[in-house]
């Protein structure tokens, strides 16, 4: 599952202060936050898989080889040769992540409005991601509390969303401290994995038949109908490929790589294999393959490691929501939302409340509506799959466009990769009617959320542009007829320099006066990460008393407005914090009586506006230092 996750922010400084030790630490916070949902897969994917594999309720070997077969290559194709190899390369100035992948995409087709849209939905299909990872994670953990114990069974419910409800009231204290611990625990739980899977391969030699793809394309062939649906259970093992992109800003391409060959994948290959001879010699373990595999004095602490691992899966979704809702802000997909930093030292660790809250409750409603991690499962695959089509779709646009490689090339490249996808989404697309509805849901509405928020945005920037009086001849006139002066600088936020801003002329019609400096003040958000210092602001003289400055933030940067200002002192420009007043005008938007949305989209937009956070906040502006100047436009 993709996750943005801001968690581990050590590789963004530069390469040349990362040495040898640098890179192993960020190797091994890359297992506590990148593997986290790839690495509790095993938890439920090949007991899924293997449900819907058995045919007349009797487990056959070739079943059980050619499932685990189907595992190991869906690791091997999917994760080893497209993400680890290949788009693990197609980092946007060191980022990963579908927006970053989106906004590289989108500049080198310019700005095409299909890149936007696959842009939206997959954005849109990774919110559906993070309100299933944390349901179908901690509730397969907590399931193995009744092979403990059956008297756990009817509190199994209970005791998940106690744990989600925990969870999800602690982002607001930050991720830093429990972060330092994600991957030491990690790492013992792959290397429980490993060892867990090990004792019965011994007992089961011949489970490493399997790991001949002739085992599961054979199965595939021979089955049918039934081998499709088992295919979209197989794909539950892959899960956690997208965050290998998504988090290649935090951790570089080399952590992650050494993790996944040292430790990951053999892990994970040696648990699968572990869990197939399990069944094997035991095929009555194969309601609970995962937890039959330890003694039964292992259980409890299994278990207890299990949940833990499934928290930090969790975890890394959550703040990955975060980072992508911000990115979303920035690139003007949705409307401000309130972040607050939890780290001094860190500026990629923040907390949206909104956010949290939203995907908190979604998550509760799934477990309380399926209750069961295989009634979720159903759910699961088809948000996960489409993400990667889209991720795929615009890596050949990437290949093809940026990198300059031919249509042929990019195709051989990449069209089998998204093959292999396109038949995983079509076997998740079976299982619509038992639960894949709910990402197709989610994302629907979030589609229509983002969707309306870009053309509402627009309509209303088109508007105003009509009604605004360009700025050169407004400066003109008050130099021909200057109003009362008064002392200090004067800051007007806009979104076109080229206009007037509407505060400023509300100020001069009902206060009758000018500062001795005005700044006509745009804020770009640009299709890069990050943006240098010595690029973030440009100041341009338009008048004796006039300047338009432009300040220039990154996707993945907070818009600190008067610490950038301060950069003005460089270019010889007096800034003052305590002598200058921010105005911004607040609007209050109305449907208009011939609009180009539909009333229902208009009110939509509408209460997306008010849902705004304030942008006093979200720009870092002091309070003391603000005037609000209210207007009313109709949309």
């Amino acid at each position: 599952m993709p996750s943005e996750s801001t968690i581990v922010t050590d590789s963004m400084l530069p390469e040349a202060h990362r040495g040898k030790t640098g890179i192993w630490t960020l190797t091994l916070g890359s297992v506590g936050v990148v593997y986290g949902d790839i690495g509790t897969s095993p938890l439920y994917a090949f007991r899924e898989a293997l449900s819907t594999a058995k045919e007349d309720g009797v487990i056959t070997t070739t079943e059980v080889y050619g499932v685990v077969s189907l595992i190991v290559w869906a690791l091997t194709l999917i994760v080893t040769l497209k993400y680890i190899t290949i788009i693990l390369r197609l980092d946007n100035n060191g980022e990963g992540g579908s927006l970053s992948l989106m906004a590289l995409a989108r500049k080198a087709t310019g700005g095409s409005f299909a890149i936007l849209a696959l842009g939206l939905l997959g954005a849109a299909l990774f919110y559906g991601d993070a309100v299933i990872t944390p349901a179908i994670s901690v509730l397969s953990a907590v399931e193995g509390l009744k092979l403990v114990a059956p008297a756990f069974e009817p509190y199994v419910l209970y005791i998940t969303i106690a744990i989600i409800v925990g969870l999800f009231l602690v982002q607001s204290h930050g991720t830093a401290r429990v972060a330092s611990f994600f991957g030491p625990v990690m790492v013992l739980f792959f290397l429980t994995l490993a060892a867990a899977g090990i004792p019965h391969i011994l007992r089961e030699p011949g489970i490493f038949l399997a790991l001949n793809p002739y085992y599961g394309i054979q199965y595939l062939i021979t089955h049918g109908h039934a081998a499709l649906i088992a295919l979209g259970a197989v794909f539950l093992a892959v899960t956690g490929a997208e965050a290998l992109f998504a988090d290649l800003g935090h951790f570089g391409r080399r952590p992650i790589q050494r993790a996944w060959f040292g430790l990951i994948f053999p892990s994970l290959v040696l648990n699968y294999l572990g869990q197939g001879a399990l069944v094997l010699h035991v095929p009555e373990a194969a309601s609970e393959p995962f937890f039959h595999l330890v003694p039964e004095w292992a259980l409890l602490p299994l278990v207890i490691l299990a949940t833990c691992a499934t928290v930090i899966a969790s975890q890394a979704n959550i703040t990955g929501a975060f980072s992508l809702s911000r990115q979303a802000v920035q690139l003007g997909l949705m409307p401000r939302l309130e972040v607050r930093h939890t780290s001094e030292e860190h500026s990629g660790q923040i907390y949206l409340p909104q956010v949290n809250m939203m995907i908190m409750i979604g998550v509760i409603l799934l477990v309380l509506v399926f209750r069961s991690s295989s009634a979720i499962a159903s759910a699961y695959g088809i948000a996960v799959t489409g993400t990667m089509l889209i991720t795929g779709t615009m890596a050949f646009v990437v290949s093809r466009y940026v990198w300059g490689w031919s249509t042929l090339r990019a195709a051989a490249t990449l069209m089998p990769f998204l093959f292999i996808e396109f038949c995983f989404l079509a076997a998740n697309l079976l299982k619509v009617f038992e639960g894949g509805y709910v990402p197709l849901m989610l994302a629907a509405a979030l589609v229509l959320i983002m969707g309306t928020w870009v053309k509402g945005t627009r309509i209303l920037f088109e508007k105003t542009r009509k009604t605004d009086v360009p700025l050169d001849e407004l400066v003109a006139m008050l130099e021909r007829s200057p109003p009362h002066r008064v002392r200090g600088t004067a800051v007007f936020l806009t979104s076109d320099p080229s206009r007037a801003p509407s505060a400023l002329l509300h100020n001069l019609k009902h206060n009758k006066i000018l500062h001795e400096r005005n700044i006509v003040l745009t804020v770009r958000s640009m299709d890069t990460p990050r943006v240098r210092s010595d690029d973030r602001i440009s100041i341009e003289s338009i008048g004796l008393s006039f300047w338009t400055v432009e300040l220039r933030f990154g996707y993945m940067e907070q818009p600190a407005i008067p610490r950038s200002l301060a950069a003005l002192r460089r270019h010889g420009f007096k800034f003052d914090i305590m002598a200058t007043s921010f105005f911004l005008s607040r609007r209050s938007i109305r449907p208009a009586l011939r609009s180009s949305m539909p009333l229902w989209q208009d009110k939509l937009f509408i209460a997306l506006a008010r849902s705004a956070s304030d942008a006093t906040d979200f720009f870092q502006i002091p309070t003391g230092r603000v005037v609000e100047v209210g207007t009313q436009v109709t949309v």
